[in-house]
């Protein structure tokens, strides 16, 4: 057995040091250094305690040989699009999210739906009782093939592991698991790379996917350190309102698709649902219109979908002008305000505006500057946009409509839900005939163009 040391490890970015400093020299954060003492034992390889040592050979890159890996689903649509398709063997997968937003629920529905995999179940939060009574509530139907597995010491678990030969394994969370090779407290910044580490040591030597959940902090990133994204394939945040019904995952990193994807459920009695048709429920079912809403035709990845903007205009009653936004950048709003005051000449300097995203959700799309300042334009003058008129296009910073992209895809949606009018920008108009679409499309250059259509 080696000899005990300590060591100090920041907790932000996970860089380890001989002694204490006061600044991370890795990241720059001061006073981020924890000591921690570290135990190594002198035996096998991480993860593979009782396993072979299988010595890799370097191999000429044309002498490798390409085959695609077979993904297989998690039983939900919407999971699958987030991850590229379905789950690839040999990945490992770190999900993220608020306390009580739905990450156990979720990863345990997907285990009870895969029907045809070996899944094992590892909780070091709760015990088998619990499991159980969430497993009833969330399924009506039996699992045979779901395995429930409550231990915290990585050790043990791989002796599990080797037994059982799952095809899919979860653990819930990362951040209760200790592994025998340190004396760290579990959790520490040492324990949570040793324990990823070894998981992903598993995963890449045996195939088994894995899918890890972990904390997040009241900054809301990933607790640990930095190195923890960098070490698994996919890092999923699972997001959403307390106060709404609807959550959403989020792929931050994805070795094996895209990042830009996004699936929506609804939390309900018997767990998550998945929203096939997003826009349904985010666009308001009132009959009656309202000063200061516009529909935006926004793409969520590869989807498009129809989102409501509300905005609020008054005049400014305690001298400075107040500006709030909910689900959209404040930045990007102010600066589509002072564009509007210099280029366009609407005084709204003096007035406070109030800008919110229907349904809880947050908008990157730059295709949604149109409607915010048609919102803005209608709340201050006071008059109702047409419920069957959408808007997509971006806001340069000289009041021109700059053109989007995947425009035929939004013009498609906005007609499939059976809108009359859409706000286009004039040079997104090559390559789009118009008579393929029931929608009649009203293209524009200035936003100006679109202020005297609306409301003169």
């Amino acid at each position: 057995m080696a000899k005990n040391k300590s060591l100090y490890y920041c907790k932000n970015c996970g860089a380890q040091s001989a002694q204490w400093i006061g600044r991370c020299p890795s990241c720059g954060e001061w006073n981020t250094f924890e000591e921690e003492i570290i135990v190594r034992e002198q035996t096998a390889p991480k993860g593979r305690s009782h396993a072979e040592v299988v010595l890799s050979t370097p191999k000429l890159i044309d002498e490798i040989s390409l085959t695609r890996l077979p993904r297989f689903s998690t039983g939900y649509e919407e999971f699958d699009r987030v991850l590229g398709g379905g789950v690839v063997p040999s990945s490992i997968v770190l999900l993220g999210g608020e306390p009580g937003i739905g990450k156990s629920t979720l990863l345990l529905q997907m285990a009870l739906k895969i029907r045809d995999k070996k899944v094992l179940y590892v909780s070091g939060e709760e015990s088998e009782g619990q499991l159980k009574m969430r497993a009833s509530r969330l399924s009506s139907t039996q699992a045979p093939n779901c395995y429930v597995l409550t231990e915290t010491n990585t050790q043990q678990i791989f002796k599990h592991v080797e037994d059982l030969k799952p095809d899919l394994i979860i653990v819930d969370s990362i951040q209760t698991l200790q592994s025998s090779l340190l004396d760290s407290a579990a959790a520490s910044i040492s324990q949570l790379k040793e324990c990823t580490a070894e998981f992903q040591h598993l995963s890449k030597t045996t195939g088994i996917p894995v899918f890890l959940i972990g904390h997040i902090t009241k900054e809301g990133g990933l607790a640990g350190p930095k190195i923890l994204e960098h070490i698994v394939d996919t890092v999923l945040q699972f997001e959403g309102d307390q106060h709404y019904g609807y959550r959403m995952v989020r792929c931050i990193k994805n070795r094996f698709g895209s990042t830009s994807e996004m699936g929506i459920f609804e939390m309900t009695s018997q767990g998550l649902t998945e929203i096939h048709n997003p826009s349904e429920i985010l666009l308001s079912q009132n009959a009656e219109t309202y000063s200061g809403t516009a529909v935006a035709t926004v793409l969520e990845g590869n989807r498009p979908m129809l989102i409501e903007v509300q905005a609020l205009v008054s005049s400014a009653v305690y001298g400075m002008p107040q500006r709030s936004a909910t689900g959209y950048d404040i930045r990007r709003m102010n600066m589509l305000l002072a564009v509007l005051e210099k280029r366009c000449h609407f005084k709204l300097g003096a007035k406070d505006v109030f800008l919110n995203i229907a349904g809880g959700l947050r908008v990157d799309d730059p295709a949604i500057n149109l409607s915010v300042v048609a919102a803005i334009l209608s709340s201050a003058a006071d008059i109702a946009i047409d419920a069957k008129t959408c808007f997509t296009g971006e806001m340069g910073l000289n009041g021109e409509v700059r053109p989007v992209s995947r425009i035929i895809q939004r013009i498609s949606e906005a007609d499939k839900l059976g809108f009359t009018r859409m706000f286009v920008s004039k040079y997104n108009m090559k390559g789009v005939n118009a008579k393929d679409f029931n929608i009649r499309l009203m293209p524009i250059a200035k936003v100006e163009e679109m202020f005297k259509t609306l409301f003169e």
